[in-house]
């Protein structure tokens, strides 16, 4: 019983995340992304730069609005926002600094965090 939910719950995971996709990231192909920019900005300057957020200005965002009698909430222009909005989903940078340092304490918290799961798990069962 117990393996069979476990395989379960990682079915529905796997289905859950699995499609979702990140719309504030740069929707630009793997070929464009490998070209330099110097060079496809001096040969077409008729090409607009891409954009960071994944709707355009002046769009609706639906489900932003939960007040009544509010105007609708509209999409502002990428350059309206700060700059440090389009680096919020990267992931953080560890540098790697040796036995005790911030990244192996990070790496042993993470590996602790999971056997803790896991212990509290197999208690359950």
């Amino acid at each position: 019983m117990s393996f069979v939910r476990a395989v379960r719950h990682q079915l529905r995971l796997t289905t859950f995340w699995a499609p979702r996709r990140c719309l504030a990231t740069q929707s630009a192909p793997a070929a464009a992304a490998a070209k330099p920019q110097s060079t496809s900005a001096s040969t077409n300057p008729a090409e607009p730069p891409l954009a960071k957020s994944s709707c355009g200005e002046n769009t609706t965002l639906v489900g932003l609005n939960y007040l009544k009698g509010q105007p609708e909430v509209m999409a502002m222009p990428d350059d309206a926002y700060p700059s440090w909005l389009w680096t919020l989903l990267e992931p953080k940078q560890l540098p790697d600094d040796g036995p005790g340092g911030k990244a192996e304490k990070v790496r042993l918290r993470k590996a602790n965090r999971q056997r803790i799961r896991e212990s509290n798990f197999m208690k359950t069962q």
